[in-house]
């Protein structure tokens, strides 16, 4: 199999096809004819502020149209370059702009500009030159943070499928080993469910999402194996028949879950238990539940590593109005995920 061709980075810089990119450019223009308007001494009055500020809507618009046709060929750039192309296509456009608008002025002979052409392209540059300075410096900034944030949660992520429990691993193949003579097909069935968690854990299906269908089925494999081992120690409850099975989901988001409710919730007990598996969705939220029974006395319940895992991958994939909320409830524990139904960062 050929490697895999890594993904090519997100373009650090803002979609300047959207509208609030041009709603930013409009403000901060505002901004600065307001701050200029009301400093000491000014010359400006009412109708020179009426018409700096529709050169300034006029001016957004014309920056925003050039941004959003040029950013494919800037987001080619690496480094600082793409901010730099974006700083000196402002002051082009601003350029052009200037000396269009001083030009009409003179012919239809409005008087509404002061100075030449020069003078008047000059202080709008100038003024455009150093506002845009600040808010690309911004927008750098934050876009190394969001990069740094980014490789921070691909590198735990990689972390989690890279890893599958030395425990699980001994003890499902101890489990083929005796199912082989006695049960062949059922060993091949286990073999195979193995190999299809073992392809996620590994990430040969690529990076990205899987979707809510594919997690299940996932689990679900998770759990036949588990069966085998426990046999009717172990009863699993499913409510999931009002969730979209399209939800793109993180791969291995809900499997580390639904082993440790085996782990810390079936295993300790002789009798067993039932896990169960229930999902809603909650208005704009999709609330999916796992949840298992209390053992009578506590048992070692690791690090808490692999929630503290599911929670960062939540909230980065997410965004803030994501939660992941775990404890017990009544006789039971619980871990609650609460995803935003558009399935995309919001926050």
């Amino acid at each position: 199999m050929p490697p895999a061709t890594a993904p090519r980075p997100a373009s650090p810089l803002p979609d300047f096809c959207a509208l609030p990119a041009l709603f930013a450019i409009l403000l901060v223009g505002a901004l600065a004819v307001t701050v200029m308007w009301l400093a000491p001494d000014t010359r400006f009055s009412w109708r020179g502020y009426s018409v700096a500020m529709a050169f300034v809507a006029w001016l957004a618009m014309l920056e925003t149209l050039a941004l959003c046709k040029a950013r494919p060929w800037l987001a080619r750039l690496s480094g600082w370059m793409p901010y730099a192309g974006v700083w000196l296509v402002i002051v082009l456009v601003v350029i052009a702009a200037s000396l269009a608008g001083r030009w009409l002025d003179r012919v239809l002979g409005l008087a509404l500009v002061d100075g030449g052409y020069v003078s008047f392209a000059r202080a709008n540059v100038l003024v455009a030159a150093l506002l845009a300075a600040a808010m690309l410096r911004y927008f750098y900034v934050l876009g190394q943070w969001q990069l740094r944030l980014a490789a921070a949660a691909r590198a735990q992520v990689a972390a989690l499928q890279a890893r599958i429990r030395p425990h699980f691993l001994f003890n499902s193949m101890n489990t083929v080993a005796a199912l082989v003579r006695v049960d062949p097909d059922a060993a091949e069935r286990t073999i195979e469910d193995l190999s299809e968690l073992f392809r996620a854990a590994l990430g040969e299906q690529g990076g990205g999402d899987d979707t809510l269908a594919e997690e299940w089925a996932l689990v679900d494999r998770y759990l036949a194996i588990e069966q085998l081992r426990l046999g009717e120690r172990l009863h699993v409850h499913r409510e999931l028949g009002t969730l979209p099975p399209d939800f793109p989901l993180p791969r291995l988001l809900l499997q580390p879950l639904v082993e440790n409710a085996v782990r810390h919730g079936i295993q300790p007990l002789r009798e067993g238990g039932e896990i169960r598996l229930e999902g809603r969705v909650d208005q704009d939220m999709l609330v999916i539940e796992i949840s298992n029974p209390l053992p009578p006395a506590p048992t070692p319940r690791g690090n808490g590593q692999g929630l503290d895992n599911v929670r960062q991958r939540v909230a980065y994939r997410y965004g803030a109005r994501a939660r992941v909320e775990a404890g017990p409830v009544g006789d039971r524990f619980v871990v609650q995920l609460r995803l935003p139904v558009s399935g995309g960062r919001d926050g």
